[in-house]
C-alpha cells in the first residue's frame, strides 16, 4: 500500500495536499467520482490538511506530490532554489463589495471609511484595486481609508454586520457576501484590465516539483487533462453540482447557486499560461508589493510554467 491509503498499481500514485475546506475538493471530488483520473492513467490520492500552511509543507518534504497556491509563491520558491512548476487551476480572485444599501459607486466613495481585508496587506487584489483606485480617480485606497486585516470568517461576519463600508475576501466568501444581499463595486478583473493586466491569467494552480514529473513524465499532462474534464463538466451539468452541494457549505440555496456561479467564471480558458502577460502582472506585483510579496526576484524564473499544448 502507498501513502494515502491507494493501493499499488502499475498507475502513478499523485498525491494532492489541500486544504480540508477548499474550493479545490470540488474539482478533485469530481476527478475521482467520475474515474478521469484513472481515465488518463494515474491515481490521485487526495490528503487533507488544516490549513494551507500545511499542505505547503507536505509538498516541500515529500509527503505529497502536489499543492494548490498562486504561480507568485511558486515563483518566490523557484527562484530560491526550488524546483517547483505551475499548472493552471482557476483566476477566481474576486472584488470589493459594499452593503447593497451603500451609496458608494466607486472605491473614492470609500474615503475615510473601514475596509475589511482577507489575506493581509500584501493580498493581490487588495494591491491591484490600490492601483486602479490611483489610475482612475487619484485616490490613495491605502491611505485615504482604515483598513481591517483578518481571517475570511471574520471579514465576511463584519462586512455583513455592518462594520465595514466595504471588503475583500476570497472568492467564495465573496460568493457568500453577494448571496446575502451585498453588491460588487468593482472587481479584480474590471480593475486589473484597466490597468493593461490580461485578466484571463489563472492565478492559482496546482504546483508540483520538476524531480516528480521527471520521474513520471506523462503526469503533468494527465492530470491537466483529468482536469480539464471536471472543468469542462462542472461548467455543463448542474446535477454535477448537486453530488457536491453537502461539501459546500452553502447554507442557502442562493449561497449555493452564486458559488456555482462564480466557480464557472473562474474557470481559466484552456492551454498554456501567457508567459508574456505573466511577467508584466508580475512587474506590477512586485512593484506593489515588494519584497514582502516578491521576495528578491526581480523577474519570473524560466521554466515556471509547464507546457501543457
Amino acid at each position: 500500500m502507498l501513502a494515502g491509503g491507494v493501493f499499488a498499481s502499475d498507475k502513478p500514485v499523485l498525491r494532492a495536499a489541500v486544504l480540508k475546506i477548499g474550493t479545490v475538493n470540488w474539482e478533485l471530488d469530481t476527478i475521482k467520482r467520475y474515474g478521469f483520473d484513472t481515465e488518463f492513467g494515474f491515481e490521485l490520492s487526495v490528503q487533507p490538511f488544516a490549513d494551507n500552511g500545511a499542505t505547503r509543507v507536505a509538498l516541500a518534504g515529500g509527503e505529497a506530490d502536489v499543492a494548490v497556491a498562486d504561480w507568485i509563491w511558486a515563483a518566490r520558491q523557484r527562484a530560491a532554489g526550488k524546483d517547483y512548476v505551475f499548472i493552471p487551476y482557476s483566476r477566481a480572485v474576486g472584488g470589493l463589495v459594499v452593503p447593497e444599501d451603500s451609496p458608494a459607486q466607486t472605491l473614492a466613495d470609500l474615503k475615510g471609511q473601514k475596509i475589511g481585508i482577507a489575506g493581509g496587506p500584501v493580498d493581490k487584489s487588495w494591491l491591484i484595486l490600490q492601483a486602479y483606485a490611483q489610475k482612475e480617480y487619484g485616490f490613495d485606497l491605502a491611505g485615504e481609508t482604515e483598513q481591517v486585516f483578518g481571517a475570511p470568517p471574520l471579514i465576511f461576519k463584519t462586512a455583513l454586520q455592518g462594520e465595514t463600508a466595504g471588503a475583500i475576501n476570497f472568492w467564495h466568501f465573496l460568493a457568500k457576501m453577494k448571496a446575502s444581499g451585498m453588491r460588487e463595486l468593482i472587481s479584480v478583473e474590471t480593475a486589473a484590465t484597466s490597468l493593461g493586466l490580461d485578466a484571463e491569467i489563472p492565478l492559482l494552480g496546482y504546483v508540483l516539483k520538476e524531480s516528480y514529473l521527471q520521474a513520471n513524465p506523462s503526469i503533468a499532462k494527465s492530470f491537466y487533462q483529468a482536469s480539464r474534464k471536471a472543468k469542462n463538466l462542472l461548467a455543463t451539468d448542474d446535477a454535477a453540482w448537486d453530488i457536491l452541494r453537502p461539501r459546500m457549505n452553502a447554507k442557502t440555496d442562493a449561497q449555493f447557486e452564486i458559488l456555482r456561479r462564480d466557480f464557472r467564471s473562474g474557470i481559466p480558458a484552456p492551454g498554456n499560461v501567457n508567459e508574456d502577460s505573466a511577467a508584466t502582472f508580475f512587474v506590477l506585483m512586485r512593484r506593489l508589493g515588494g519584497e514582502k510579496l516578491v521576495g528578491k526576484v526581480s523577474e519570473l524564473p524560466a521554466g515556471l510554467f509547464v507546457e501543457l499544448e
